[in-house]
């Protein structure tokens, strides 16, 4: 096993990204699922002049991406977005395909069980179809029940992985799983082999370390079933409004070179625009807490 991080919930330039990662231990970065932000050639000359290797990418389902859709044409645009993700990963030598088939914060179905579970194993084989030839593994991903309707447990992630292919995978979320399985461990048990990535933040979605998860249990339970792949740090600190707030200086207030749709899928996770310097307090304890557990 090894720290890998994602990169979506802070916009800054990708340099001071993998400076800073580079400095807390990490060693691989799960990179934002926005082909047309990252110049190929630049970004593989960022990633070696840091030291750090591209694990792979997720894809950021968010507006008008979803391959549920009861429409043809999105479904058909919402491949094509998967495909051009999978193919930046192919070209920054990188090995994973974090897949969230379904819009994330979408919790009202556009067809019946039946409809949509046809438009969702169209969609995805035909993914993993182009993933296989550009030599990246798949790995879908539930999530909670507050961000999707479609699945949340990783019985029902392996469901989907099987209707494609038994090459499929699929990637667990400390966070998610915390809500919705009965046994967090059983169901990284339940994965096995077929899990190809595994992320991490705490059950209130700080760094792994500032909840009250058993980190030490979670990481022995990757090692008994002998996962060997990333495991990726994706907090989305939730931001306090009240005179409660433990960190008054977490929200950066004058942001910049922040899309919009960007900014949204932030702020639909219950977060903002962090401030440099919480944001690589969190990157740091995160590292803090997972490293001395996977060495």
């Amino acid at each position: 096993m090894h720290l890998s991080t994602h990169n979506w919930m802070r916009a800054e330039p990708l340099a001071q990204t993998l400076a800073r990662i580079k400095q807390y231990g990490y060693e691989s970065i799960e990179i934002s699922g926005e082909p047309t932000r990252y110049d190929i050639k630049d970004t593989r000359a960022l990633l070696k002049e840091n030291g750090i290797r591209c694990w792979g990418a997720v894809t950021l389902t968010l507006g008008e991406r979803n391959l549920a859709a009861k429409n043809e044409g999105q479904r058909a645009r919402s491949v094509d977005y998967v495909k051009s993700v999978i193919t930046m990963v192919n070209e920054l030598d990188g090995e994973i395909l974090t897949l969230v088939p379904a819009t994330v914060g979408k919790v009202v179905p556009d067809g019946t069980e039946e409809e949509e579970w046809k438009w969702v194993v169209d969609a995805t084989r035909e993914c993993f179809d182009h993933a296989q030839k550009k030599g990246v593994r798949i790995a879908i991903e539930p999530l909670n029940r507050f961000e999707t309707y479609f699945f949340n447990r990783a019985a029902q992630a392996l469901a989907l992985a099987d209707a494609v292919s038994p090459e499929c995978g699929i990637c667990l979320d400390a966070f998610h799983i915390n809500i919705e399985e009965e046994d967090i461990y059983d169901a990284i048990r339940l994965a096995g082999k077929r899990l190809f990535d595994f992320h991490v933040a705490d059950n209130n979605r700080f760094a792994a370390g500032l909840g009250n998860l058993d980190w030490e249990k979670i990481i022995g339970t990757l090692k008994e079933i002998g996962y060997d792949g990333a495991v990726t740090n994706e907090f989305v600190a939730p931001v306090d409004r009240t005179p409660a707030n433990k960190y008054p200086m977490m929200v950066d207030r004058n942001p910049v070179d922040i899309p919009p749709e960007q900014l949204k899928f932030i702020q639909d996770h219950g977060s903002s625009v962090l401030t440099e310097a919480f944001y690589a307090d969190q990157m740091r304890i995160t590292a803090e807490t997972i490293l001395p557990l996977i060495r």
